[in-house]
């Protein structure tokens, strides 16, 4: 019987800048014979993530080899106990039709009637697991405060400002990157106020949205948008720092913010993050996040892109902030 033919995306030179399509060949192989323990996916959906931009600089991802990122699939071949036919799995060899996973490689999928299978790589993925735990681990966003969210339309964000609505916050702040994400906050997600980056200093759209200053910023940005935060914030306050995509492209880092020993006169609170760490949130998350997903309290806000052909471009795209919500590919029904 005949193996199927497996695609692949592999990385094949380094971006100087912003990446390129030139960066990624398309590749195919067949699918090798199982061994014991091993099962064959064909994977139905995959993330593209912020954090792979920095993955294809010298040091992360290998060239002319298999990438790596978030994936949600079906078993079509087994011989793995743990892993028997049909098993809906979530595992992290993407960029790719088919993996082939053992039992430690792959988790299955908890069913929640109701929930959109895509949502396990979204708001109750990484993406929705590392808006958790910027508010309430790291930020500890108390009931009545005021949270300012830096690139808010994305995946992160946009979880953010629903979980923080629901925690109780009292005003919540977003910073997007055109006027219509701006609007799609204030007017579907809840966001109290936002405003597109682009439309003057952030300091100043800050303090017309908090006249009385901020408690607490998730900063997915770093750059002007942390020093702006530094600005505003009270006494106190605190920064969950989870990514900083304005400077994922840049050849040189940049300067520090000019303010930042703000962070010592004002007695601010700086951590960043990796939501690797906090795993064992995982069921808080689910805990919190089921019943209001299904009652529509939450919206799994995504941007699915059909077709392995295009995950690259949709990579791209991602990057360039093309996206509201989470980015998703959907490679099979």
């Amino acid at each position: 019987m005949s193996r199927p033919t497996v695609r692949a995306v592999h990385q094949v030179s380094r971006p100087h800048g912003a990446p390129t399509a030139d960066d990624f060949a398309f590749v195919e192989e067949t699918a090798p014979a199982l061994a014991d323990g091993q099962a064959l996916v064909e994977n139905i959906y995959q993330s593209v993530d912020p954090y792979m931009r920095e993955e294809m600089d010298e040091g992360g991802w290998e060239l002319h080899a298999p990438l790596e990122g978030r994936t949600l699939g079906r078993v079509v071949e087994s011989r793995s106990a743990a892993l028997p036919t049909g098993t809906l799995v979530f595992h992290r060899k993407a960029w790719r039709t088919h993996s082939v996973v053992t039992a430690e490689e792959a988790t299955p999928v908890p069913d929640f009637p109701g929930v959109p299978l895509s949502a396990h790589l979204g708001v109750l993925g990484g993406t929705g697991l590392s808006a958790w735990v910027g508010l309430t681990r790291i930020a500890e966003l108390q009931p009545g405060e005021t949270v300012f969210i830096s690139a808010a339309a994305g995946g992160v964000g946009t979880a953010a400002g629903q979980f923080a609505r629901l925690l109780g916050a009292g005003r919540i702040i977003g910073s997007t990157g055109s006027a219509a994400k701006a609007a799609h906050l204030t007017d579907r997600l809840g966001f109290d106020a936002a405003f597109d980056y682009h439309d003057g200093p952030i300091a100043d759209h800050l303090r017309e949205a908090a006249p009385d200053g901020l408690h607490v910023y998730l900063d997915n940005v770093g750059g002007d948008h942390l020093e702006a935060a530094i600005a505003t914030l009270r006494d106190r306050g605190r920064i969950a720092w989870c990514g900083a995509v304005a400077q994922y492209n840049l050849q040189s880092p940049p300067a520090a913010p000019r303010n930042l020993y703000d962070v010592v006169g004002k007695s601010l609170r700086l951590e960043g993050f990796l939501v690797r760490d906090h795993l064992d949130a995982r069921p808080e998350l689910y805990d919190f996040l089921v019943p209001h997903l299904r009652s529509g309290a939450v919206i799994p806000d995504e941007t699915v892109v059909q077709g392995f052909d295009h995950v690259v471009d949709a990579f791209l795209a991602m990057l360039r902030g093309a996206n509201t919500g989470k980015m998703i590919v959907q490679l099979a029904e």
